[in-house]
């Protein structure tokens, strides 16, 4: 088996472009979670949180040989003078990325004044600590997507925004 790129995402919006870039094929055997994949990237889409998160990456790692993790996602913000669409790395500096601090969560924050970081999401943390079990090479992206709303945007805006953003980051996978 050859090594792959595995790309992580909760929500199939947010990784919509991906999967059309690169002509991604769905595998249908794989009911827990959408599984997408061709010779050299696998792609997961998990859901939100932390369960269906790991049972998704357990899935991953036990049936294919995974050299590179990403995981990309929109995050809320706590910041407002950063512009909704900007794109983040969040576990590792790499060149001509912004990057910044994140926060993972288990339910909407409401509340930004218990917020340290930037950013706050509901998988990275569970993504990047499953991961390098595995692989090293592993890169957290996130999209900004709301100032700490806790409803989830659209599906449309969403797929927009990771569409607007993916140009910046498809060279990593």
């Amino acid at each position: 088996m050859k090594n792959k790129t595995l790309i992580h995402s909760a929500l199939l919006c947010e990784c919509q472009c991906v999967i059309n870039f690169f002509k991604l094929k769905q595998d249908k055997s794989c009911s827990a979670f959408k599984l997408y994949h061709n010779e050299k990237i696998v792609l997961v889409v998990s859901g939100i949180g932390k369960e269906n998160t790991i049972n998704a990456l357990r899935f991953a790692f036990d049936n294919f040989i995974i050299s590179k993790a990403i995981n990309i996602g929109i995050a809320g913000c706590k910041d407002q003078s950063i512009d909704i669409g900007t794109l983040f790395t969040t576990n590792k500096k790499i060149k001509n990325l912004n990057f910044t601090t994140l926060t993972t969560i288990d339910k909407p924050l409401d509340n930004k004044l218990n917020l340290k970081t930037t950013l706050v999401d509901m998988e990275a943390f569970y993504f990047e600590e499953y991961c390098k079990q595995y692989c090293e090479n592993i890169i957290v992206l996130k999209v900004v997507s709301d100032y700490l709303d806790t409803n989830i945007p659209k599906k449309s805006f969403i797929i927009d925004l990771m569409q607007n953003n993916f140009n910046q980051w498809k060279s990593l996978i």
